[in-house]
């Protein structure tokens, strides 16, 4: 079965760090894109960085430049994302997903996984 599965959420005070991992099973995701996506209650979803599949190249959404950094580790199948900095309204839950190409936009991905839940709170 085709699964895409995230961990590392929590709970983190604000200005602390996180990283959230994005490991695949039953296929390599060394043939895809990912890109992570978060959603809070009452907004909509939101691209927040995207790799390509080399790894050459990656985008960052406008609030989390410079706090966040994607990276992916094809031996271990897995997209990571380092979170500093971290806001209260970073607070949501957090998706990945593998698609054809790097981009933040939710039309170039098709397999999803089930989020993690981050949560910045004092």
């Amino acid at each position: 079965q085709l699964q895409l599965v995230e961990s590392g959420g929590g709970l983190v005070q604000p200005g602390g760090s996180l990283s959230l991992s994005c490991a695949a099973s039953g296929f390599t995701l060394n043939y895809y894109a990912i890109g992570w996506f978060r959603q809070a209650p009452g907004k909509e979803r939101e691209g927040v960085s995207c790799i390509s599949r080399g790894g050459d190249i990656s985008d960052y959404a406008d609030s989390v430049k410079g706090r966040f950094t994607i990276s992916r580790d094809n031996a271990k199948n897995t997209v990571y994302l380092q979170m500093n900095i971290l806001k209260p309204e970073d607070t949501a839950l957090y998706y990945c997903a593998a698609g054809r190409a790097c981009g933040l936009g939710s039309h170039w991905y098709d397999r999803w996984g089930q989020g993690t839940q981050v949560t910045v709170s004092a």
